[in-house]
């Protein structure tokens, strides 16, 4: 394997759950040293696992190598002056921030943009949030349930009208984030390297929201001929843009955007030829203005149903028309696609335990795929960061009996989450 992209990049994490440690994976993975910063009784994601839907194990936990897979972790109690001047140090080091607390705590703790500028001007700064940083709700509490996919419209937007909003899986708002902070953080550090002047990056959850359905949003304010999310599937403007039931209960998505082009060969392979030239169905303008796209959809409903997804799938793909089958996650870890793209790969746990984990969606043809690495435990790299700054054994011994520093003990950690 060639040089890693971002070798002797410098970062450190202050940050917790998903959105900005995905950002630093992604660094990670590209050769950065990524320090994350975490108190002793451990980030809050770690515990997570029922929301997950998987068993809670803190030595066989998945949503940790996929978000701190090749990071060092030191674990330091930063309300102490000691663990803030060690965290100064660190910065001081440092390429990147990276952090996501909120802006009234970080100015509390002197770790704002406008006072670090100052000590470190050539620092890339990268921050995410709820809700962006101005107006009322600025300093709420956000997640991508709330501030992602309820306030930025993803469950009206994209519900049937007659049914409640979709489920949400954790933290698939808060990758989409991620990437978004990660290519601010990368222009930013080019111009840093460049000019010596740092920058401060943000990106929020709620305004990531937003741009991810700015067509849909956008097109709001026009009352014609479009229609007003949510509304039913069946009345979609085009009704060749829908998830379609099979005789075995599956649904298949078909994407015909362009309606005029790809209706009269829909028609063909389905069987319905009288419905090729019929003016009151196509082309598109005729279909809107008499309001017959409810029959269309029930039409290719009706011979959808008629068949299995799989036997449905060949006629779509020998037609070359784009379609594809709504599967489960479970189906997603034994895609053949997803395998042969180096999407999933097998992981061993130390208990032997071989896992199928996913590698975050970008490629390198030269430096290769990178490996996943075994997340770290709590303060597991404790020692060996301080060492970085110049600190003795003795002296970090110290801080550690002090309280300052924590070093992963299983039984301790155990007694410090309670």
């Amino acid at each position: 394997m060639s040089k890693k992209l971002l070798e002797g990049v410098k970062v450190v994490e202050l940050a917790t759950f998903i959105a900005a440690p995905s950002a630093g994976r992604f660094l990670a993975d590209a050769g950065a040293e990524v320090i994350r910063i975490e108190a002793p009784n451990g980030d809050p994601v770690r515990f997570t696992a029922i929301s997950e839907g998987r068993p809670f194990n803190l030595e066989e936990n998945p949503t940790m190598e996929l978000l701190h897979s090749g990071k060092l972790d030191l674990s330091l109690n930063t309300r102490s002056p000691e663990g803030m001047e060690i965290l100064h140090k660190l910065i001081a080091r440092a390429d990147i921030l990276i952090t996501n607390w909120r802006n009234k705590a970080l100015e509390k703790a002197g770790l704002d943009y406008d006072t670090l500028k100052v000590k470190y001007p050539s620092l890339v700064y990268g921050i995410v949030t709820g809700y962006g940083e101005g107006g009322p709700d600025d300093n709420l509490p956000g997640f991508d349930y709330t501030a992602f996919f309820a306030r930025g419209g993803y469950l009206e937007t994209l519900r049937s009208a007659d049914s409640v909003p979709f489920n949400i899986v954790p933290g698939s708002g808060d990758n989409n984030v991620a990437m978004n902070l990660v290519a601010g953080l990368l222009a930013a550090l080019y111009h840093a390297k460049m000019t010596g002047e740092g920058e401060r990056v943000e990106t929020s959850l709620f305004e990531t929201a937003v741009f991810n359905l700015s067509m849909s949003h956008q097109s709001a304010q026009y009352h014609e001929p479009g229609k007003f999310f949510p509304i039913r599937s069946k009345d979609m403007a085009n009704p060749l843009l829908n998830c379609f039931r099979t005789s075995d209960n599956r649904y298949i998505m078909v994407c015909f955007p362009n309606y005029d082009t790809y209706y009269p060969k829909l028609m063909e392979v389905l069987g319905h030829p009288e419905m090729i030239g019929n003016e009151k169905y196509s082309p598109v303008g005729n279909m809107t203005k008499n309001g017959t796209g409810p029959e269309v959809y029930d039409l290719v409903q009706s011979e959808f149903e008629k068949k299995t997804a799989e036997e449905m799938l060949a006629i779509l793909n020998g037609a070359d028309l784009p379609c594809a089958l709504c599967k489960n996650g479970l189906e997603i870890l034994h895609d053949e696609q997803a395998w042969a793209n180096g999407t999933l790969a097998e992981f061993t746990y130390p208990s032997g335990m071989k896992r199928t984990l996913i590698r975050q969606p970008v490629r390198y043809r030269e430096m290769g795929l990178p490996e996943i690495k075994r997340a770290p435990q709590v303060g597991e790299n404790s020692y060996e960061v301080l060492e970085k700054i110049g600190m003795s054994t003795d002296e970090i011994r110290a801080l550690e009996e002090k309280g300052v520093v924590y070093v992963y003990d299983r039984a301790t950690f155990k007694g410090l989450i309670g």
